[in-house]
C-alpha cells in the first residue's frame, strides 16, 4: 500500500502540479497584497471626501453592512486579471517553451474547423470523416482531395 502511494506521489505530473500550486499560491499572496495596499487606496481616494470607499451607502450613514462597495469589486476584478496574466506569462508560456524543446506539444491551439452540411454544427475538425453530433459521413478535406 505504501509503495503504491509512493509511486503515485513520485509521478512527474503530480510533482509538476504540486510545484505549480505552490507557485500560484505565492503569486496569489503577492498580488493580493498589491491590490489591498496599492490599488484599494487609489480607488478609495477616487471617491474623495470622508467616504469609506468607492461606492454608495444604501442605508443609514456609517453602516458598513449596507454599503455597496464597488471599489472592492473593482479591486477583485483587477486582482483576477493580474493573477491570470502572471500565471499565463510566468508559468504557461515558459512551460510551453520547455515542453516544445523536449518535443512535446502542450496547450496546442485548435486547427481549422469545418461545418457539417447535415446538422450545421461548426466545431468539426477539418480532417473529420464523421460528424460527432449527427454521425453523418463528411466530405473529404481539401488537403485530402489534392493528394
Amino acid at each position: 500500500m505504501l509503495k503504491g502511494l509512493k509511486n503515485f506521489v513520485m509521478r512527474g505530473d503530480i510533482v509538476t502540479v504540486a510545484v505549480a500550486l505552490i507557485i500560484a499560491l505565492a503569486l496569489s499572496t503577492l498580488i493580493k497584497a498589491f491590490t489591498d495596499f496599492v490599488v484599494n487606496p487609489v480607488i478609495t481616494r477616487a471617491q474623495g471626501g470622508r467616504s469609506v470607499g468607492l461606492g454608495w451607502q444604501l442605508g443609514r450613514a456609517g453602516n458598513r453592512s449596507t454599503y455597496l462597495d464597488a471599489g472592492a469589486f473593482l479591486s477583485a476584478v483587477l486582482y483576477f486579471l493580474i493573477f491570470m496574466a502572471v500565471v499565463y506569462f510566468f508559468i504557461v508560456v515558459p512551460y510551453k517553451h520547455i515542453q516544445a524543446r523536449r518535443g512535446v506539444v502542450v496547450f496546442e491551439e485548435q486547427g481549422p474547423l469545418k461545418t457539417c452540411p447535415a446538422c450545421l454544427s461548426e466545431d468539426l475538425p477539418e480532417a473529420a470523416y464523421k460528424c460527432r453530433h449527427c454521425g453523418t459521413e463528411q466530405p473529404p478535406a481539401a488537403a485530402a482531395r489534392t493528394v
